[in-house]
């Protein structure tokens, strides 16, 4: 009976106070809506992708592949057995497709970019041929059936405004062959095409002379004749093209075109769990400052309720029943929290896919599956719980008689003495982990302060009540001072309540822990790469491919033509094998090195013998080698050449981990197919104008469509710009946290205001003036934001400084400190803690005096 009854005083509780519950909901709606917004994203796009490869290598009973993705290819030797025997395996169609990285000019002769989606080109199949029944559909113009005519997919068509009839020329992204010219005959519309891209379509000569050396191609379908299962055709060719090799040994992969959807579809699903897992950590953050507002919330709900608690114990209530009525209104609260704050995931989600969809990723209308429904409501309901049961259990505590005594406010701020030690002791534990992290180098310095991190925050969460007091009191002290009584009057109440403000400010303190974090270690990437280049990089002009890409070996060649260049030097690469793993070996192409690269030799000659090798100190170090000592690289093809350690260089990022003589390199890398180039350093003659230097250089280069032609500044610019988007991205992801902070912020102070209704009235009773009553409420709110902002500088600083240290052992040997994020930090939180608090300051001013005096 007595549950029924304090069920009924739950419920008619929260129905009583409509504008609390309101606030308390919206509290919960804070911490749950990123969760399911992650989680909605993650499957939308994995819906979206797994939508494409449903129609990949349809009609594909088996497909050939290399085993080893760093080989050149299949050899066009076995297709021609495989075509012999076909009718012995069983196969119906063998379709052999040369094709390759392309680059299309748009009309205005730009570069065509694709946001990161695929540009290829390959070969036209006709329909009635190809193996693939999905392929793809010619919709207006015809096949190509003469070298320089292509076909070319619909969306690309457009964004390059290119039409039937179009002229305009097609770079190879890797390959000696230069940029060629071609006419737009036809467009082919395809189902698997993401939003950016590219593919254009040869005709079968010159895909075959644009994309294979004649030795090698890159896989080999087949469909089945009727009897013939995928399996069995599998099976069968599998017997012919590994001859009874299996597992590690094998040379190829033989597989059905389900297996090669399901494997496009699980390497797809590596990136996305990945996404995901950044996405959820976020979330988490998200979460936890939500939390943080809950529990304040709920705390401050149950203060306002002393009396009504302590009555209801009074006429026969246990503890039991007062925490249940707690812990009932706040599921209810939580489960509300929960639904609305699916709502809000939704419209996250749909922001995240229109902004993700522009830059070429594949987007089908989002996807709101069980996974999103149950995260919300069960984080909302769960997170609740937890965040209301310590109030609950404090209230359920006080002896009926004493909170009848007691005012509507938040039963104290209480003895802080054992939580402030437990802080202290965690912080010193922490302290001394940091410590430790920056006598270890690689992995073990960066789970020292990891674990140093956690610690650290967890001492701030139980010692920042002890330190609000002091600290908010000396900010008020400073900022109290031109606004004299009012300033005063809120320095005290921000001080009243040193859990509540500690709360409060919190929440923007975690928040801002990571933007300085963040921002430390951009800053200190940034900063080590302007030295590097300035130090070490002494050509006028780099001439790269976009995104720092691969470009054509062309390039080199034609730079070189520039008459007013006195030195170029092409860095060529090429894949290649050592000690059974895949690696990389570049060699530079063309003048002396030393014309555009600064390099400090510690042992041996700077000069490149045609069969030498030169090695970074770290690269000794890692493995051992010496000076004179014979190592051995192995080419895709399985062709061994052994190079002589003939120097030994400071370490140097533009030279990596060694470079390899132009022999060695050929006997590497023979195939054009792999052989590629990623820069060209350019030196120009004494005397002449940057300016000239740079217009020759890009005329050069124009026909290439993806090389661009850079300073040093827009070298250095290029790297940064990276490191920026990538910090972009990440601010925006904690830019949720710090507006969840911002809005725990009005939820709390509007909160406040409810509780301090009879006081507020008092104050105007006496004279105080509403303007006055709000500057009152702006200042505090701006004292607790400053205190959470000075809190988050401090400990992003002494997690962020050794954690830039403990990345030495990766080159990053500089640290620098953000300083105007850090001040602009600062200020920002002043104006933060102003707009927080214009809701409840109004909603404050606008309090009748003798109605809330008499309440």
């Amino acid at each position: 009976m007595a549950s029924n009854v304090m069920r009924k005083v739950s419920l008619r509780s929260l129905a009583a106070h409509k504008v609390r519950l309101i606030l308390t909901v919206f509290s919960v709606v804070l911490g749950t809506s990123f969760v399911a917004a992650a989680v909605i994203f993650t499957s939308t796009v994995q819906g979206s992708f797994n939508a494409i490869f449903d129609n990949v290598a349809r009609g594909v009973a088996a497909e050939v592949t290399p085993a080893d993705q760093n080989s050149p290819g299949v050899p066009l030797a076995l297709a021609d057995r495989l075509r012999a025997d076909r009718e012995k395996l069983g196969i119906d169609k063998l379709q052999v497709d040369f094709s390759g990285s392309a680059t299309i000019a748009k009309a205005d002769g730009s570069g065509l970019q694709t946001g990161g989606a695929p540009s290829i080109g390959s070969t036209y199949i006709p329909p009635e041929d190809a193996v693939d029944s999905a392929g793809f559909q010619l919709v207006e113009g015809r096949a190509p059936t003469a070298p320089g005519e292509v076909v070319l997919n619909t969306t690309a068509a457009e964004k390059a405004d290119l039409k039937v009839g179009s002229k305009t020329v097609v770079a190879l992204g890797a390959g000696v062959t230069p940029p060629i010219e071609v006419t737009v005959v036809g467009l082919i519309d395809m189902p698997a095409a993401t939003g950016g891209m590219v593919n254009v379509q040869f005709e079968r000569s010159q895909a075959e002379q644009l994309f294979s050396d004649g030795e090698y191609v890159g896989s080999i379908d087949m469909s089945a004749v009727a009897g013939v299962s995928d399996t069995e055709l599998r099976d069968r060719v599998d017997a012919v093209v590994n001859a009874g090799k299996t597992g590690d040994d094998a040379l190829f992969d033989v597989r059905t075109g389900e297996q090669v959807r399901e494997d496009q579809k699980a390497s797809v699903a590596t990136f996305l769990n990945i996404f995901r897992y950044i996405l959820l950590a976020f979330a988490a953050i998200g979460l936890l400052v939500g939390t943080f507002i809950i529990y304040n919330t709920f705390s401050m709900i149950v203060a306002q309720r002393n009396r009504e608690l302590a009555l209801l114990r009074a006429i026969g209530a246990s503890r039991t029943d007062i925490s249940r009525s707690v812990l009932l209104e706040a599921g209810i609260v939580g489960l509300l929290g929960g639904v609305v704050g699916l709502g809000l995931g939704v419209g996250i989600a749909a922001a995240m896919q229109g902004f993700t969809s522009s830059s070429g990723l594949p987007s089908d209308g989002l996807t709101v599956g069980w996974p999103a429904v149950v995260s919300a409501i069960f984080v909302g309901i769960i997170v609740t719980l937890l965040s209301a049961w310590i109030p609950a259990r404090r209230a359920s505590r006080i002896p009926p008689v004493e909170a009848m005594r007691m005012s509507a406010a938040e039963p104290g701020a209480g003895s802080l003495r054992n939580r402030t030690i437990a802080g202290a002791v965690l912080a010193v534990i922490g302290i001394a982990l940091l410590i430790g992290g920056l006598f270890v180098d690689g992995v073990g310095a960066l789970l020292l302060i990891g674990g140093a991190a956690l610690l650290i925050i967890v001492a701030v969460v139980l010692g920042a009540p002890a330190l609000s007091q002091p600290v908010v009191g000396g900010i008020g002290r400073v900022l109290q001072m031109p606004f004299g009584t009012v300033g005063k009057l809120a320095r005290t109440n921000a001080v009243r309540n040193p859990r509540r403000s500690a709360a409060t400010a919190f929440a923007l303190t975690i928040g801002l822990v990571l933007v300085v974090i963040i921002g430390t270690l951009g800053a200190s990437f940034k900063s080590a790469i302007d030295a590097g280049v300035d130090q070490q990089l002494r050509a006028d002009f780099v001439v790269a491919g976009s995104n720092n890409g691969p470009m054509s070996a062309a390039v080199g060649s034609a730079v070189e033509t520039v008459p007013d260049a006195q030195t170029v030097v092409s860095f060529d690469m090429a894949f290649v094998k050592l000690d059974d793993g895949n690696t990389v070996v570049t060699t530079p192409v063309g003048g002396p090195l030393s014309d555009v690269l600064q390099i400090d030799m510690l042992e041996g000659s700077e000069q490149v013998e045609p069969d030498a090798l030169l090695i970074s100190d770290g690269t000794r170090k890692s493995r051992g080698w010496e000076l004179g000592e014979k190592v051995t690289f192995t080419s895709t093809t399985g062709v061994d050449v052994p190079v002589t350690v003939t120097g030994i260089y400071q370490d140097n990022p533009a030279l990596g981990e060694w470079i390899i003589g132009n022999r060695a390199f050929d006997m590497l890398s023979p195939s054009k197919s792999q052989r590629m180039t990623f820069v060209v350093l350019v030196k120009g003659k004494a005397g002449v104008a940057q300016n000239a230097l740079r217009d020759q250089l890009e005329t050069a280069v124009k026909p290439f469509l993806t090389a661009q032609v850079q300073d040093k500044e827009e070298f250095k610019n290029s790297f940064s710009s990276i490191i920026d988007q990538m910090l972009a991205t990440l601010y925006a992801l904690l830019g949720l946290a710090l507006v969840i902070a911002v809005l725990g912020i009005i939820n709390t102070l509007a909160l406040s205001v409810v509780e301090r209704r009879q006081e507020i009235g008092m104050l105007r009773a006496i004279g105080m003036s509403r303007a006055q009553l709000r500057r009152t409420i702006y200042l505090e709110s701006t004292y607790i934001a400053i205190f959470g902002a000075l809190l988050g500088v401090i400990v992003g600083l002494a997690i962020g400084l050794p954690l830039v240290r403990s990345l030495r052992h990766w080159g990053l040997d500089a640290i620098t400190v953000p300083w105007p994020l850090i001040i602009g930090t600062l200020v920002g939180a002043a104006v933060v803690g102003v707009i927080a608090a214009l809701w409840p300051a109004f909603t404050a001013s606008r309090t009748k005096p003798l109605e809330a005096i008499t309440e």
